[in-house]
C-alpha cells in the first residue's frame, strides 16, 4: 500500500472552504470526480460564473486544482486535490473562530451526506441498474461501548477500507461509478457508470 497524502486543514483553509457553495463544490468533486465549472454549475443549480469564482477561491487554499492536460483555455477541468483532509477544531484551530468554522463546515457536509442517502432511497430503483440497486447497505447498531472499543472499531474500519479500495483509489475504471461510504455504502444518483 502506498503512503497517501494527508492534510490537516488550518484555519485559513477552513475559512476558504466555509462558504456553502464551496463546501458543495468540494463535496461534488470529491464524490463525482473532475468536472468543468459549467458542468458543476449545472449539477448544483448555480451560475458558471459563481462556480468559477468559488473554484478559484478553493484553488488558492490548495483544496482543488486544474486537471493537467485536460480542457482548453475556455473550458477548464477541475478536480479535488488528491489525498485525505481532516477538518478539526483541535490544535491550532482550537479557537472560538476555529470551532465555529469547523462546526459550520461539518454541518454542511453532514447535510450533503444525508441528501445523498435520501436521493439513493428515492431514485435508485428508477435510475440505477439492478446490480447497483442491490450493492448497498444501511446498517445501524446501537451499543454501549467504552472509548477504546470505539477507537479500535474506527481504526479497523479504516484499515479494511484502505485494503479493499486501494486498487481503485484515484482511478475511474470500466464498470465503476461514484460510491460514497459513510459506514453505509451506496451509489451516488448523480454519477454515471464509466464505460472506458
Amino acid at each position: 500500500m502506498t503512503e497517501r497524502q494527508h492534510r490537516d486543514l488550518d484555519l485559513a483553509a477552513l475559512k476558504g472552504l466555509s462558504h456553502p457553495l464551496r463546501v458543495r463544490l468540494f463535496d461534488t468533486l470529491s464524490s463525482l470526480g473532475p468536472m468543468t465549472a459549467s458542468r458543476l454549475a449545472e449539477q448544483l443549480g448555480e451560475s458558471s460564473g459563481a462556480t468559477s469564482y468559488h473554484l478559484r477561491q478553493l484553488e488558492k487554499h490548495g483544496l482543488v486544482r486544474e486537471v493537467e492536460g485536460r480542457g482548453t483555455a475556455r473550458e477548464r477541468w477541475w478536480e479535488r486535490t488528491p489525498g485525505s483532509v481532516t477538518i478539526s477544531d483541535r490544535g491550532p484551530n482550537d479557537t472560538p473562530a476555529g470551532r465555529q468554522i469547523v462546526e459550520e463546515v461539518s454541518r454542511q457536509q453532514q447535510e450533503l451526506q444525508s441528501q445523498n442517502v435520501r436521493e439513493f432511497l428515492r431514485y435508485a430503483r428508477e435510475r440505477l441498474p439492478e446490480a447497483w440497486q442491490l450493492a448497498n447497505d444501511f446498517t445501524l447498531s446501537n451499543q454501549f461501548l467504552p472509548p477504546e472499543v470505539v477507537e479500535e472499531l474506527v481504526r479497523r474500519f479504516h484499515e479494511l477500507l484502505d485494503e479493499i479500495i486501494e486498487p481503485y483509489r484515484g482511478k475511474q475504471l470500466p464498470g465503476t461509478r461514484p460510491v460514497q461510504i459513510q459506514f453505509n455504502a451506496f451509489a451516488l444518483i448523480g454519477g454515471e457508470e464509466m464505460t472506458e
